[in-house]
């Protein structure tokens, strides 16, 4: 990887296994890494070929599902073809959100699991209930905290001198 220290290097890898750990392929995770690490606000794709060693059909693969998934976006400069890509990092708070819709609708689907089952496994049923109940103790507290972190934020940071 040019022009990143070994320090650099290594953390771009344990993002990119962070991602894999989250069930991103390897190479979308290491991408993700760059993106975070790099000083640049924008890498080309052959600078992400060049600097990770990675193939380019690998690397198409990779940015399309990011973009996809509104992980990065892409800009272009007047007189160069090149598309430029970065961390998508305006849109964090929405993901959050996205996330405990998705754990609320899994925990309809135990809930629906549990009914199934009927009384044949309370142990199951009752432990299955607690994860359901925690998701969706989450899916109502985690937009409240969002909110009061976005008012401590303001209070703190846009209040005037």
């Amino acid at each position: 990887m040019t022009n990143f220290t070994q320090e650099q290097k290594q953390l771009i890898e344990k993002i990119g296994i962070y991602h894999e750990q989250q069930g991103f392929p390897p190479v979308v995770g290491r991408i993700m890494g760059l993106l975070y690490v790099s000083d640049r606000p924008h890498l080309s794709f052959e600078e992400i070929i060049d600097t990770l060693n990675i193939s380019k059909s690998a690397t198409s693969n990779a940015l399309n599902l990011l973009l996809q998934m509104r992980l990065i976006e892409y800009t272009t400069f007047s007189g160069d073809r090149k598309r430029y890509f970065s961390a998508l990092l305006e849109k964090w708070h929405q993901e959050v959100v996205d996330k405990m819709g998705s754990i609320l609708a899994f925990s309809s689907l135990l809930r629906k699991a549990n009914e199934l089952r009927g009384d044949s496994n309370p142990g199951m049923n009752e432990k299955v209930l607690e994860r359901i109940e925690f998701m969706e103790f989450l899916s109502r507290e985690v937009p409240l905290l969002l909110e009061k972190w976005r008012k401590e934020r303001k209070k703190y940071f846009f209040c005037p001198l």
